[in-house]
């Protein structure tokens, strides 16, 4: 009789292990009559737990006063957040309020004058701010071109429309760095000191903060979630999210314990053995197989895991790329679903000793990750292959 040895991916927790373990139990039964399932349950023993219960969790412990003062400074950090995905989202903002003011006749248009300014800041490029990084010149004259300026000119006076166009120049550059992964990024501070001299080129006649009505009028409306909420619920979204990526990073750091018990199960049971992980589940089975020959196991089937991918980028901890396979690593089914962004292809690193099967569950990302169980696909592949 096969037995087949269960490993769970990261952040499985009782009482979510039983109802897996009852499903893939079934699934393969029914898949293939006469297999034993047996799970290595070892989220509850090995797998990350805050020790310290969350102390290391920055949290909003403040009180209500301290909690009010940092408000204006959650909804401007909230509102660049809006401004980095798009840069001309509060010059929208004003546009869509409509003119406050009939234009009298022969008076000139209200966006002719910062045209002209944009187009003086464009003539002289990222000189007017440095500390932004290149690209300044071109989202100038990009602006000056903007059909929403004119409508914006309409709704606000010169001074605001000044530093509207200050904040979305300075939040495209950035965000365009951003989006290029680039190594320096502008703080707060300096953004701002950007926003204030751009500001005054373009019109508005005093120094400010760079920070202050614009953003509180047009840009809360829009941006009411996002960092704010995340930081102000970071110890309750830290909870929730630690198990996953603690389990992942505490195995790579210390999976001793955990490669051990997998082998004394491995020598418990009945052989043939087929060894069966999910996500991080198909990393410890990888691991503990490379490591050291596991005398019984007679196949390797890894389910929407990340162990191609850490191999390749070195992370594995007992095979460097490019190393091969050890010969007593016995043979590799690899399942990966088209949409699971977790899961990683394993024949291109491993020719001939690995066999992979795409599926698709038709499940969105993250969804995809955890609709393996009850993918019939999934159980006929493995059934294909056992010993």
């Amino acid at each position: 009789m096969t037995t087949v040895i269960f490993i769970h991916g990261t952040g499985v927790r009782p009482p979510h292990t039983e109802a897996l373990y009852a499903r893939v139990t079934a699934s393969l039964a029914e898949a293939a009559p006469g297999v034993r399932v047996v799970p290595l349950d070892w989220g509850r023993r090995y797998g990350a737990r805050l020790a310290a219960g969350g102390a290391s969790i920055p949290y909003d412990g403040a009180g209500a006063t301290e909690r009010d003062a940092q408000g204006e400074e959650d909804d401007e950090t909230a509102a660049w957040e809006r401004l980095y995905r798009d840069p001309e989202a509060e010059l929208a903002l004003a546009a869509a309020r409509g003119p406050s003011d009939e234009i009298p006749p022969g008076a000139a248009f209200p966006d002719e004058e910062i045209r002209e300014r944009l187009a003086a800041l464009a003539a002289r490029g990222e000189q007017a701010a440095p500390e932004l990084g290149p690209g300044l010149g071109a989202v100038a004259a990009a602006l000056a071109r903007s059909p929403l300026l004119t409508p914006a000119a309409e709704t606000v006076g010169p001074e605001t429309l000044a530093t509207l166009l200050a904040r979305a120049l300075a939040a495209a550059v950035t965000g365009a760095a951003l989006a290029e992964d680039a190594p320096v990024i502008p703080d707060g501070a300096t953004r701002d000191a950007a926003v204030d001299r751009i500001a005054r080129q373009l019109g508005a006649p005093a120094p400010g903060t760079g920070r202050g009505p614009v953003g509180r009028l047009l840009g809360r409306p829009v941006t009411r979630l996002g960092t704010r909420y995340a930081v102000r619920r970071r110890r309750a979204l830290t909870g929730a999210a630690h198990p996953a990526a603690g389990d992942v990073l505490t195995f790579l750091v210390r999976g001793g314990p955990l490669r051990a018990a997998l082998r004394e199960l491995v020598a418990a049971v009945e052989p043939p053995v087929v060894l069966l992980g999910h996500s991080l589940g198909g990393i410890i089975a990888l691991d503990t197989l490379i490591e050291a020959p596991l005398p019984g196991v007679r196949l390797l089937v890894t389910v929407g895991s990340q162990g191609p991918f850490l191999y390749e980028t070195g992370a594995l901890p007992h095979l460097d790329y490019p190393e091969p396979l050890p010969a007593h690593v016995p043979g590799w089914l690899n399942i990966h679903d088209r949409r699971d962004l977790l899961g990683f292809a394993a024949a291109p690193l491993f020719p001939g000793r690995a066999v992979d099967v795409a599926t698709d569950n038709r499940q969105p990302f993250p969804a995809a990750h955890s609709a393996y169980w009850t993918d019939p696909v999934v159980y006929r592949a493995i059934a294909e292959r056992l010993p």
